[in-house]
This record gives structure tokens, C-alpha cells and sequence, in this order.
């Protein structure tokens, strides 16, 4: 009984140990993806900003600028693209609304995102723009890989339609979260009007009056690097048109600058969102994989230790010597 029960163990030592790396090596690239029904909502704030003011003609400091920014998957989108591409493929619709402090309207930039589900990699398809503009992306945008690594990657910029480097800057806590900090500077540089202006103007009249509008930032990520999730996002942001002596009777005016952050609120909702799901990356990348190989070491010692049992030689049973009984008359 102690051989076959050894022999048993074996078998299962041996299947856990081999599961552990197909878990961790096979399973997890192929089954670790994006949804691509995914829908979410981010409000930032940037507080006692400078804003140009159309009606008056001039720069204003204002209590508060709100950036709205959602992200919706657009399933029927990913799903044609999928039949040519042959991935998995996800497409992201993102809409970024600015208002003043009274709430009105100020710019917009809607954007579609084409990427692989798994590796977050740009997928080119028809219909990747930026405010309507066809764009072909080279690097990330939005979100990091899973299982992001501690070095500098591509990151798309929006406003000029470029990529450039954001840069890993070190590893800090944050609401509870070892996350990696990236940081991106873009220099000055002549960026399109935006399709949609205050008061009906439009990109055709700007450009008859010689305007032309430039734009600088300082874009700052604090990621998860187990999910590759952003759980804040900062940007010290600025706008100017040049050429603006016709109509504002200087050559540069700013059209906007603050301090772009996240609100608390969203803040809170994102980290909690990261928390869930890295518990199931984790799963895959680390608990399963280092728990399988464990017990598939502990059931090939127990098995060598049964199976050493079973060859280990009987002691036969002690026997009594009698004593003869005295012969009697």
C-alpha cells in the first residue's frame, strides 16, 4: 500500500510542478486581456488657472478648469478589426471636455485608441484618430502593459500627435500601493486648433487671422505595475496662440495654464478598481504559479519518504524462549 500511495504522490508532484511555469509562461499572456466593454469616467481639476477669455480678449485667472475625460469600449468596433487582425483587439472611444468655472463649454479632443487586448500595443485600423484626424500611434497611451517593467517607454501625445519617451523616475507608495512614477515633458510645439472653439469659432478662422497655437507639458503617471493601471495622473499644462498682435495686441497671449490634477474622489474610486483587479493578475503571475510549485515539492518528498518506508526491511517479531517443564514421577 505504502509504494502504490508513493507512486500517486509522485504523479501529482510531477503535474503541479509542470503546471506551475505553464501558468505563469502560457496561461497568463493568453488569458490576462482588456475588456473591451470597459467604460470609464475621470474628472481632473486644475485649480486658480489661466484662461483665455474670447469675449474680453484677454488672459484671466479663474477659480477652477474641469477636465472630464471618459473612456468607453466600442465592442462592435473591436470585433470587426478582430476578424483582419487576427488578436484580440480593443477599441477605446475617449472624449476630453474642458469647461471654465461656470461651466462652459471650452474645448474638446475626442480620440479613438485601436490596441492589443493583451500587450497593449497600437493596433493601426481604420478610424484611429485624434479630433477627427487620421493618426498612426507608436507607443502606449492611457494604460501601462501588465506587469509593467521599471524603464522609460513611448507614450502618445495627444495635442501634437507624436510619440516621445515618459520616463521611469522611481518606485514610491501611494494610497497603499507600491506604484512606478513616470514623467514626460513635451517642449513647446505648434499643435492643430482644436475642431471645436468658445463661440462658434473654428480652426478655418484662426488661421485667416495668422494665429497659431502652441503647446507645453509636464505629464506625470503614478502606475500600477502588476495591472499596468494609472492610479493618478497629473499635468502641468500650457497653451498660447502667437501671432496675436491683430486681434489681442500682443504677440503671445496664454490660452491656458494650471496644474491639471485628478480629483480625490476619482482618486479613491480608481485605486480601489486596481486593487481588485491585480488580485486576479497576481493570481495568475505569482500566487498559483510559486503555490503549485511548492506543493508539488512537498508531495515529492512525502512520496520519498513513503517510498523509503516501503523498502525499509521488516523486523521480525521477537520470539519467547520456555523453559522445560520438570519431569515428574
Amino acid at each position: 500500500m505504502r509504494r502504490k500511495a508513493s507512486l500517486i504522490l509522485l504523479a501529482l508532484a510531477v503535474f503541479f510542478a509542470a503546471l506551475s511555469p505553464l501558468l505563469r509562461w502560457y496561461a497568463f499572456p493568453r488569458l490576462a486581456k482588456v475588456p473591451p466593454s470597459q467604460y470609464q469616467e475621470t474628472v481632473l481639476e486644475a485649480k486658480n488657472a489661466t484662461l483665455l477669455d474670447y469675449k474680453q480678449f484677454k488672459s484671466v485667472t479663474v477659480p477652477k478648469v474641469t477636465i472630464v475625460q471618459t473612456l468607453k469600449g466600442n465592442v462592435e468596433e473591436s470585433r470587426k478589426i478582430e476578424k483582419t487582425a487576427g488578436k484580440d483587439v480593443v477599441v477605446w472611444d475617449s472624449l476630453t471636455y474642458v469647461l471654465d468655472d461656470k461651466g462652459q463649454f471650452v474645448s474638446k479632443n475626442p480620440e479613438r485608441y485601436v490596441f492589443d487586448a493583451h500587450s497593449q500595443a497600437p493596433v493601426h485600423a481604420t478610424g484611429e484618430m485624434v479630433d477627427g484626424d487620421p493618426v498612426k500611434r507608436e507607443g502606449i497611451e492611457f494604460k501601462w502593459p501588465f506587469l509593467t517593467e521599471k524603464r522609460d517607454y513611448e507614450y502618445f501625445d495627444a495635442q501634437s500627435r507624436t510619440s516621445a519617451p515618459i520616463h521611469y523616475k522611481g518606485t514610491v507608495a501611494f494610497h497603499g500601493l507600491k506604484v512606478y512614477y513616470f514623467e514626460q515633458t513635451i517642449p513647446w510645439t505648434r499643435v492643430p486648433f482644436p475642431k471645436a472653439m468658445p463661440l462658434g469659432v473654428t480652426p478655418e478662422v484662426a488661421k485667416q487671422t495668422g494665429l497659431t497655437r502652441w503647446y507645453s507639458t509636464k505629464r506625470m503617471f503614478w502606475v500600477d505595475p502588476v495591472t499596468g493601471g494609472p492610479v493618478n495622473g497629473e499635468e502641468i499644462h500650457q497653451e498660447e496662440l502667437r501671432n496675436a498682435t491683430a486681434l489681442f495686441g500682443q504677440d503671445k497671449i496664454t490660452a491656458f495654464s494650471g496644474h491639471v490634477k485628478m480629483r480625490e474622489d476619482y482618486v479613491d474610486h480608481t485605486v480601489a478598481l486596481i486593487k481588485k483587479n491585480r488580485t486576479l493578475i497576481l493570481l495568475l503571475t505569482s500566487y498559483l504559479p510559486w503555490g503549485f510549485l511548492g506543493l508539488g515539492t512537498a508531495l515529492l518528498a512525502l512520496s520519498l519518504w513513503l517510498e523509503a518506508r516501503s523498502r525499509r526491511p521488516s523486523t521480525p517479531a521477537p520470539t519467547t524462549r520456555t523453559e522445560p517443564e520438570p519431569v515428574t514421577a
